[in-house]
């Protein structure tokens, strides 16, 4: 296995099995056919074609379309077509977060193939054998990958809350970390991925940090997500990203650009430059539209 694997599978999908979701002429999903036929149960809001699915019932104002689209997503948890609602309300956008049109349940942005954002923090000790990374292990109980290694800090980034505030939100919750020190987190740029999962489309966006902890912190988790915590070289980090499954999927990409910049993967690696832009993947835009499969 490779690194360029691991970005491969965070990218793995078929745009001609997906037909956008677009409201006044705006991209804001993609859904897969499947997933399109289930809303022609609400004929008056949605026009579904071969080619694409138009939110024609449309609210003018924010909260209006929020109240629409929660009402469906109900529906479709009802039917038991999405197994449940998360309780986190996501921005609807073809863009940005300040970009939003309406909101959506976290749990509902992979069915309609919604762009959503998040937090992942890379927490490391620099000691005299050198760099050595924390990271966690996903609680057995996790919905989604169980027992998983995971990054010291991870989490969604809900709508209606700064970045600074949610990273310390997170931070608190994961690691047990006072706001002073998850202040100290440098935000290092973002990765961006778009990939086919069982619950449909994710095309997101992770902002990532680093933040250099010092040598006696110890993680503490106080919500219950992460079971346990292990301090390890940062090269046996980098070899469990790169031969193993053991970290949860997008997680891995998180690692890999911590060892871009900090020049632990060489500029002479024959898959440098691939791995460097497969780490900034393009997510869909309005401007495309699958081809129609036969």
């Amino acid at each position: 296995m490779s690194y360029l694997d691991k970005i491969d599978a965070c990218n793995a999908w078929e745009p001609a099995a997906f037909v956008p979701f677009i409201r006044r002429g705006e991209r804001l999903g993609s859904l897969r056919y499947s997933a399109a036929e289930e809303l022609r149960r609400w004929p008056r809001q949605f026009r579904v074609t071969e080619t694409a699915v138009e939110w024609i019932e449309t609210p003018d104002d924010f909260e209006g379309c929020t109240l629409a689209l929660a009402e469906v997503a109900r529906g479709l948890v009802d039917e038991g077509v999405i197994p449940y609602l998360h309780g986190e309300q996501y921005p609807v956008t073809a863009g940005g977060r300040e970009s939003a049109r309406c909101l959506v349940d976290r749990a509902c942005a992979p069915f309609f193939g919604m762009r959503a954002f998040g937090q992942h923090l890379n927490g490391f000790v620099r000691t005299a054998r050198g760099i050595e990374m924390w990271v966690g292990r996903r609680s057995a109980d996790r919905k989604l990958y169980p027992g998983r290694l995971d990054n010291l800090v991870a989490g969604g980034l809900p709508h209606g809350i700064a970045l600074v505030e949610n990273l310390r939100k997170e931070c608190a919750e994961e690691a047990g970390m006072p706001p002073t020190l998850a202040d100290r987190a440098v935000a290092v740029g973002a990765v961006t991925y778009c990939r086919d999962s069982d619950r449909g489309l994710k095309p997101d966006v992770m902002f990532c940090y680093d933040l250099e902890l010092p040598e006696d912190f110890e993680p503490r988790c106080t919500d219950g997500e992460v079971e346990t915590f292990y301090r390890l070289p940062v090269k046996e980090v980098a070899e469990i990203v790169r031969e193993t499954d053991d970290f949860k999927l997008n997680c891995n990409l998180v690692i890999i650009d911590f060892l871009i910049r900090h020049g632990l993967i060489p500029q002479d690696d024959p898959q440098y430059v691939a791995i460097v832009q497969g780490l900034r993947s393009p997510l869909p835009s309005s401007d495309q539209r699958p081809t129609p499969t036969n």
